[in-house]
């Protein structure tokens, strides 16, 4: 019996609920991101970081990836503010596309009963954006970021905003590509599958209390149906 055969049998209860994280996990914007980041550090007269190092950025909010990144405290805001000017009218929000097979696990989740949520880091307004242009809100209930002053920011409280405009639903697990999604649905309880086609590093993810990790969209439906 391989792996991902062993995980399927090894989850005790199908979930009713899933919260999707969006970058690294419904679609790719790795190009986007970092092209964005590398725009910001450009404006500021700062060294950019090699690409391994701004692949990171990819998820995390922005006010604490800038800083790990070597940006001076003072300058962060200032970085956000170029990093959103090329984003969101530079075109690097459409420099993203989504992940081969997410669209096809969506609709076959969909129709197995499952409900569906998306809760990312990435500015409301942005994340309804993004999901729109790819077609893919039609699967999802509700989608919750950022919002737009930064006071919801973190990925525990995207979920927490989530949950109260929903009503709490049960049955949840959470899906994402990087350790910020195991840990931000952890501080709620919630339990949460990583995926190893984003942005993440797979042990990473398990040693923050991931309950696995799956490779492919197909294995994340037999992982979360079987």
């Amino acid at each position: 019996m391989n792996t991902e055969q062993n995980n399927i049998k090894r989850r005790k209860k199908r979930p009713a609920c899933v919260l999707f994280d969006l970058d690294g996990t419904l679609t790719d914007s790795g190009e986007g991101v970092m092209g964005s980041a590398a725009y910001a550090f450009r404006k500021l007269g700062l060294p950019v970081p090699e690409p391994r190092e701004l692949r990171t950025m990819v998820g995390p909010p922005l006010s604490s990836s800038f800083p790990r990144l070597g940006v001076p405290q003072d300058k962060v805001e200032e970085a956000i503010a170029y990093y959103r000017d090329d984003y969101n009218d530079g075109g690097g929000k459409l420099r993203n596309s989504v992940f081969p097979g997410v669209e096809e696990m969506l609709r076959d989740l969909k129709e197995k009963g499952l409900r569906l949520f998306v809760a990312t880091s990435k500015p409301e307004g942005i994340a309804r954006e993004v999901l729109t242009t790819f077609g893919l809100t039609g699967y999802l209930e509700y989608i919750a970021g950022a919002s737009s002053d930064r006071s919801r920011e973190t990925k525990a409280d995207v979920i927490r905003h989530l949950l109260e405009e929903t009503g709490h639903p049960e049955g949840l697990v959470m899906v994402g590509d990087t350790i910020w999604d195991v840990l931000g649905a952890k501080e709620l309880g919630i339990p949460c599958v990583g995926v190893s086609w984003g942005y993440g590093e797979d042990q990473d993810m398990l040693d923050a209390g991931a309950e696995t990790v799956v490779t492919t969209p197909e294995d994340l439906t037999k992982y979360l149906t079987g």
